[in-house]
């Protein structure tokens, strides 16, 4: 078992919340094995078509994500460790003690950004003149543009 897949102690705790089949007539592959796909994916970070083949087939990972994902399987886990996480700490001294905050972000999608995308707008320095700026038309003298008062 690697640092990222689930215990047995883990398992057992959602094993019984996850959908029992996917469609008639065919049996899905291990859910143990898909939601160590997903958490493996959360924690690096892979692109799909990446995923290890240790986890199965990578279009059958992101299947099952996008689905549980769509149909509240997350969810319903998410509420249920949390349910159980209150209920060991009934007055709430631990977390207040530890400044606990619950955050989950596993999502199907994913968009970056190109690196220059983040900050503000970039203007050019002030004695680089902006385009156009500081000359005007002249029209008739034979020269098309020049500087302001030049004569």
């Amino acid at each position: 078992m690697r640092r990222h897949e689930l215990t047995d102690a883990q398992w057992r705790k959602i094993a019984s919340l996850l959908p029992a089949n996917g469609r008639p007539g065919g049996q899905w592959a291990d859910h143990r094995t898909v939601v160590n796909g997903v958490l493996f994916r959360a924690r690096t970070g892979v692109p799909w078509p990446d995923l290890p083949e240790r986890y199965g087939p990578w279009q059958t990972v992101y299947e099952r994500h996008r689905r549980w994902s769509a149909d509240g399987t997350w969810q319903r886990i998410l509420t249920e460790l949390q349910i159980e996480a209150d209920a060991a700490d009934p007055d709430g001294a631990l977390a207040r003690d530890l400044e606990r905050e619950w955050a989950v972000n596993i999502d199907s999608t994913s968009c970056r950004a190109h690196q220059h995308a983040a900050g503000a707008r970039h203007r050019p320095p002030r004695d680089v003149p902006q385009k156009g700026a500081g000359r005007e038309w002249r029209p008739g003298d034979g020269r098309r543009w020049d500087a302001p008062g030049a004569d």
